[in-house]
Order: C-alpha cells, then structure tokens, then sequence
C-alpha cells in the first residue's frame, strides 16, 4: 500500500462516552439514569452486567489523560452525564458534577489535548425518562437548560460541542425494537423521540450560540445504504424507504431546512406527526459548524415480498424490505467490514448537504483480544493485528473522501478503552487501550502503538 499524509491540521484523537467508562455511579451527587435502570432489568444487558465501575475513569481521569498524551492524541471527544449536572434533569445544578468535568478539561489542556464535549450519549436521567422521556416535548426543552449549565463552567476553554449522540439509536433502540434502554417497543414512541431529539438539538445549539460556543455540531450514525442488486428497482425502492429512516429523517431537517415528505407520509402511517409544531423545522435546521459521523459497517437490503424487515429498528420495512446478512470477514459484533463504506457514505453527504464540515467521531472495531495471549512478548501485550488492518483501512477511505474534495477535518477512533458496550455488557471490546476490569489496568494494544505512528506522522 502506498503512504497517505493528511491534510496540515488535520485533527488525530479518540472518542469515548460517561456511562461506558466513567463509574462512580453514585458518587459525589450523581442521580440514576434509564441506563442504571435498563442494566439491572434482568435479560437486558449480557450477564447483567452494569455501568457501575466500568473503567472507573471518574477517579483514574488524570493517569488516562497522561495516557492520551503518551499516544499523541490531539482531541478527546468524551460526553458530559447528564445526571451528574442535574441528578433529576431539571432543578438545581450539582457543583460537584460539574467539578469533575472541570478538572477532565484543565488535565486535557495542559497535555495540549483539545476536549470536544458531547452533551448527551444516552444516559438520560432516570426523573426525565418516568416522565416519558424522549417523547416528551419537555424533555428537549430540559436540554436546553441542562446545556446552557455546562457550557456556563467549561465554555471559556471548551471550543467544541456536540449536542447529541447518534439521535438513531437513542430513538429507535431505545423507543422502537427495546434493545437500548429504556426498553420500550412502540414505533409511535420511537417517531415521536427522533423528533423530540433533534427538536432539543436545536433548543440546546440556540442556547449554546447565544452563550458565545465557538463551533456547534451533532453527531449522527448515518448508513451507507446500498441494494442488493444495483438494477433491480425493488431494491432501489428498498433503500429509498431505509435511507429515508436511518438518514433523511436527520440530515433533512438539520441541513436542508425540514423533514422529507416521503418519510413523514412512511411516519403517518403508525402516529400522526402533530408532535411537530409551527418554528420546529426552522430551530432545527439553524446553522451548524460541524457534523460528526460515526461509522462502522455498510447496510445491504433488497425489495422482497414478505421481507423480514429491520422490526422495531426500521418500522414499516416488515412485508417489504429484507435487510441482508453481513458477508465476512466480520468483526466480532458480527459487524460486515466494508471501508469502502466510508467513504461513499461522506462522499454523499458532502454532495446531497454541502457546505457543512465533517468530522469522524467514530470508527473502530471490537475483536476478541487477549492479553498475554496474543503479545508478542508474553508481558500481556495485545497484538491486535485485525483491529489495525480495519483501522488502517477506514483511514485509507477516510483520505480517499478528502482526495474527492470531502472537507473532512479529523478521525477519533472508537475507542480510547475497552468499555461497557451497552447491551452486550463487557464481553465487547473496542478499546485501542486494554482494561482489566478486575485491577482497572490499562496495557496499550498494538493498534494504540500503530495509532501513535499515524499521528506522528500525520498519515499512513
């Protein structure tokens, strides 16, 4: 393969998210969230497995900002917990919640590491999600206020924020098949969040740009759709009706100024969409500096008669569309590796919504790594030689998107540690850096030392 550089400036970091790592769940204040309630739901999480500890980052923050400067990283994109701000989503700011971020920041800093804030990844706050959370019109307007918190203490050395992390699977995991919490299968309640999500979106960017927030984005997990068979007009219509759910619903109102028409006829059929009210589209659809993309894998579908359809997660495609097995190698949340992917999928938002600059906040793999099996030493090394080629791979597709006149600014990988990975509890690892959850050790894998050489170098 030949040698790739990246654009001057072109930003190098990883990304991480509070209930995956953090712990101290009930420490110093911090309220419960619907992903303390969903983990303890038995058959919810692997193993019952919890967010409780997890890498126990909340107290071992400066030994892994310490570790980020040793690999290089320029940025850290982390997010912010909702319940350690306010532990029952409204009300009275918790000081020492915000203490914490206070301190993440200033370590960041004096490594020269730029912190990039998440508002919200997932860990709604227990008091918000009684009272129907995302499909509740109040909860956006709760994140407005919650926003303008944060931004109150770490805007003078924040630069960067994005509001919401991957609206998709907060709506359709967590509302529409159940996976994610809070569990509930309802593809009226999973309609009803995308909008609520991206409405608190728009609430919370106007509060953060009338604050003076330098640069202002989401994050979205877009799908790069493709058909079965590129001739087949079922197919076609196939991924018409999937990319409507997955993307258009998103990237239409906040970059081309409202919802398609075709996708809010598809949303008729199963809730009256009345929950989008006069001035919606218009908050929504407010300028952005920034959009994150989050990306791991492709989606083939095809047109087909009693098609099994994607359930709770793609309402309305059962009867229709037939989502097709991934085809190895794969990754091992069965997860097809296809890094063409990549870069057809930031190439065609840079063509349907120009304009807009992108930034990789995602992309990274979980393999079955074993310390002190596969090191090449025996001193517990992971040799995690798969990961690499996928990363390698993705950033080849990530400079090919730039060579096609994509102004792509950065790549985070996902992720700095082995984490809790939601629903599949710990037994998941995508961490570049290896966690022993008994001793909390972290040990660099390959990909970490492999990583630091992109970065040095700035390119492959």
């Amino acid at each position: 393969m030949s040698n790739l550089r990246f654009p001057e400036n072109f930003l190098w970091g990883a990304a991480t998210a509070a209930y995956q790592i953090e712990g101290a769940a009930r420490d110093d204040g911090r309220g419960p969230s619907i992903w303390d309630t969903f983990s303890r739901t038995p058959g919810k999480v692997h193993q019952g497995h919890t967010g409780d500890v997890a890498c126990d980052h909340y107290h071992r923050y400066a030994d892994d900002v310490a570790l980020m400067a040793e690999l290089g990283l320029r940025a850290y994109r982390f997010s912010v917990a909702w319940p350690r701000i306010q532990p029952d989503g409204t009300g009275p700011v918790n000081p020492c919640g915000l203490d914490f971020y206070d301190r993440l920041v200033d370590a960041l800093l004096d490594r020269g590491i730029d912190p990039i804030v998440t508002l919200y990844h997932w860990d709604l706050p227990q008091a918000l999600g009684d009272r129907g959370g995302w499909t509740n019109r109040e909860t956006a307007e709760h994140f407005a206020t919650y926003a303008t918190a944060v931004h109150a203490r770490l805007g003078d050395r924040v630069d960067t924020w994005t509001t919401l992390n991957e609206p998709w699977c907060s709506a359709y995991l967590g509302y529409g098949n159940g996976v994610h919490a809070p569990g509930e299968q309802d593809p009226a309640a999973a309609f009803t969040a995308v909008h609520h999500l991206l409405l608190g979106h728009g609430l919370a960017a106007r509060a953060l740009r009338a604050a003076g927030a330098e640069t202002i984005g989401i994050t979205l997990n877009p799908a790069d759709v493709r058909p079965a068979d590129p001739a087949s007009a079922a197919d076609a219509a196939a991924v018409r009706l999937v990319d409507g759910l997955h993307n258009r619903i998103f990237l239409d109102p906040l970059l081309a100024g409202g919802y398609p028409e075709d996708v809010l006829e598809h949303v008729g059929g199963f809730v009256e969409p009345a929950f989008v009210r006069d001035g919606d589209e218009k908050l929504i659809a407010a300028p952005i500096d920034l959009l994150g993309i989050n990306y791991y894998q492709p989606t083939y579908v095809a047109g087909r008669p009693g098609g099994a359809g994607g359930g709770g997660a793609y309402p309305g495609t059962e009867g229709a569309v037939e989502f097709l097995p991934p085809v190895g190698p794969l990754t091992d949340m069965g997860w097809m590796i296809e890094p063409a992917g990549l870069t057809r999928l930031l190439e065609r938002i840079a063509t349907d919504y120009p304009g807009v600059p992108m930034l990789i906040t995602e992309n990274g793999a979980a393999f079955p790594d074993k310390p002190g099996v596969d090191g090449p030493d025996g001193a517990g090394g992971v040799m995690d030689t798969d990961r690499i080629a996928y990363l390698d791979g993705h950033l080849r597709a990530a400079h090919e998107a730039i060579a096609r006149g994509v102004d792509l600014r950065g790549y985070l990988v996902w992720s700095l540690l082995d984490n809790f990975e939601w629903a599949e509890g710990y037994r998941k690892r995508f961490g570049i850096v290896h966690v022993d959850y008994l001793t909390q050790r972290r040990t660099p894998k390959a990909s970490a030392r492999w990583y630091q050489e992109v970065i040095s170098r700035n390119g492959l």
